[in-house]
């Protein structure tokens, strides 16, 4: 049986190495692509926020930023989506994975390692995640893994206790192939994932033979990283491969991110579209009902099961994320409701293609109230408006991708940060979710590796090169890290003015 400590609020976990601390002595030139120019600095579109570092990644599309602590070091690991670009300090071109950099002095990113996926039928590595093996219940103390998505097909587990050589320990799976009709991304596909360090419990997202879905709930024991379990494949109910009937709606993407916080599951269905949200709780996930002859099949009453809730969308939009802010202290009599301590999700519908030059539903940032779990309701929204800053026009899409996934002491309950696609970064102040307001921005200029992209508006093809900052996250020392997935690189920015007050840095 899996045991479970409910958190009281949002942790930090900060373990330090002795074992790393000789990396140290092993720091690569800085890379001439890592240098802040005056005209970056000057030309931003920016508020109470300043651009500190820069990288070009090599010109890749970035997902996902993942930043460690390895003693005194900072390491970021940044998932990519597919394509293929030069890398200069092997001469090879090489096809898309994952990049490893030192950001210890965030003025300065150093690339230390382009690490390509596993086999030739893999391209991108769009997530990745870090645990240290003093924080896994059975690793080893002395090292630090990684698991990383090897492309659309599988999870791999590395040792990362060098950052600059990590070490292939195992696949710790392949995907399947769902049952639904082929569409454009075909029938197999890995995505976001989450590997809860101190529980071991890993929450992967991908794609179980027969499924009629994509992109499934699957959830792995990897407290010991050396022996990989599988513990159950989970999903909404009419999704398992028994079912019958008409194949779920074409648009519907499946399962996008998990949340795993303490005792709850925060499930996101749909990113952008026919969303559903779902709290789970984690011990009856986990363990099955104890009346099953098999708790783990994916029947339906066995899929209902952990189930606290449920929250479905509209049709036009997702749950991208849907990231717990608990034990929020309100005004008395905010909203109606007389409990000024209230718990809450973020939770971001992703804007998609139809985003483009605004041709499409606007995506919008809701937030829900959880205080009674079983009955949320969204309370209030966020959106950046188009003006003045003329997004719809500039090219690329429009709208929020994501919300931060790490916890900060000064960040939580005070300040989520957003990646807004063609608007950049944006830092929204929550100490009243009844009534965000942003409090800091910063839109990266585009380069000359900036691709275009292309749609078209009523008959005309319309193509422009535009930011699409993808993803967000931020340090224990409050620095913020986006990619931008239409290859203009990493930016490394910091809270000025009052937002960085607000944060206490």
């Amino acid at each position: 049986m899996f045991q479970f400590e409910k958190h009281s609020g949002p942790v930090s976990r900060l373990p330090v190495l002795l074992s790393v601390l000789l990396l140290a002595a092993c720091s690569p030139q800085q890379d001439e692509s890592s240098e802040v120019s005056a005209a970056m600095q000057d030309s931003a579109d920016a508020r109470n926020m300043r651009l500190v570092g820069y990288h070009n990644l090599q010109a890749r599309s970035a997902y996902q930023p993942e930043v460690h602590a390895y003693g005194d070091r900072r390491i970021l690991f940044v998932g990519q989506h597919a394509g293929e670009s030069f890398n200069p300090q092997t001469g090879l071109t090489e096809v898309n994975g994952l990049s490893i950099l030192d950001v210890t002095d965030p003025s300065s990113p150093t690339m230390l390692k382009h690490l390509p996926p596993t086999g030739l039928e893999a391209s991108g590595s769009q997530h990745v995640q870090i645990c240290d093996g003093d924080v896994l219940p059975e690793g080893d103390p002395d090292r630090v893994y990684m698991i990383r998505t090897n492309g659309l097909i599988a999870y791999e587990m590395f040792d990362v206790t060098d950052p600059a050589e990590p070490e292939f320990m195992s696949t710790i799976d392949l995907t399947g192939f769902s049952s639904r009709p082929e569409s454009s991304r075909g029938n197999r596909e890995t995505h976001k994932i989450q590997w809860d360090c101190e529980t071991g419990i890993g929450y992967f997202n991908g794609t179980p033979e027969g499924w009629r879905v994509t992109r499934v709930l699957q959830a792995y024991d990897l407290r010991n990283p050396a022996q990989p379990r599988h513990i159950r494949d989970f999903g909404l109910v009419g999704w398992e491969p028994t079912a019958t009937g008409p194949f779920p709606e074409y648009n519907i993407s499946g399962l996008h991110q998990t949340f795993a916080y303490g005792d709850r599951i925060y499930v996101g269905y749909g990113s952008g579209n026919n969303g559903t949200l779902q709290i789970l709780d984690t011990d009856k996930f986990l363990n099955g009902s104890p009346g099953a002859d098999d708790p783990f099949v994916p029947t339906p009453e066995n899929l209902l099961y952990p189930e606290i809730a449920r929250l479905d969308m509209p049709s036009y939009w997702g749950v991208h994320t849907a990231k717990p802010i608990l034990g929020s202290e309100i005004p008395d009599g905010e909203g109606g409701v007389e409990d000024s301590m209230r718990d809450f999700l973020i939770v971001p519908s992703e804007a998609g293609g139809g985003a483009m030059y605004c041709a499409g539903v606007h995506d919008i940032v809701f937030f829900i109230d959880i205080t009674q779990e079983d009955r949320p309701y969204p309370v209030s929204t966020y959106q950046v408006p188009e003006q003045p800053g003329d997004y719809c026009s500039r090219g690329g899409r429009f709208g929020p991708h994501s919300v931060h996934d790490a916890y900060h002491p000064g960040f939580d309950r005070t300040l989520a940060v957003f990646s807004y696609f063609n608007a950049g970064i944006r830092a929204v102040d929550i100490r009243n979710p009844f009534q965000p307001v942003e409090a800091a921005h910063y839109v990266p200029e585009t380069t000359e590796n900036t691709i275009e992209l292309c749609r078209n508006i009523d008959g005309v093809e319309r193509c422009d090169s535009a930011i699409q900052t993808n993803n967000v996250n931020i340090d224990d020392r409050g620095y913020i890290y986006a990619v931008d997935r239409s290859n203009t690189g990493l930016h490394i920015v910091e809270l000025t003015g009052e937002a960085r007050d607000l944060v206490g840095l």
